[in-house]
């Protein structure tokens, strides 16, 4: 997948918003993902890959199995985030890491409803 279909994606899931953050007048900052203010995805400013909310689970299992694509994230790791290479993660795995990550971060009614409007 690419930045601008991830951020498609992302868009596409209910109640999301993105925000730039942490840029300043000389460096551009992150898009950022979010659902009612809670961050679940952290794109790379080259939008070529991202920081995801996954459970700690998931993020071994992410790891082990696409070890040139997937690693610890960095300050946020221990709490299950991983850093994602689009290129390197097949569409259907980053699709579904994708949408758990905004399910895990959303409103429990929300992300209900969402998932029976499927």
């Amino acid at each position: 997948m690419t930045g601008d279909e991830v951020r498609a994606l992302c868009l596409s899931l209910p109640e999301t918003m993105e925000k730039e953050t942490w840029g300043d007048t000389s460096n551009p900052g992150n898009p950022t993902f979010r659902v009612r203010d809670k961050i679940f995805l952290i794109m790379t400013v080259a939008e070529a890959g991202a920081s995801v909310k996954t459970s700690l689970d998931e993020q071994a299992a992410l790891m082990s199995a696409f070890p040139d694509g997937a690693r610890y994230a960095a300050y946020v790791g221990r709490y299950g985030w991983v850093d994602l290479e689009f290129a390197a993660i097949p569409d259907e795995v980053l699709c579904e890491t994708i949408e758990g990550a905004w399910a895990r971060t959303a409103p429990k009614r929300v992300a209900a409803e969402w998932r029976a409007g499927r």
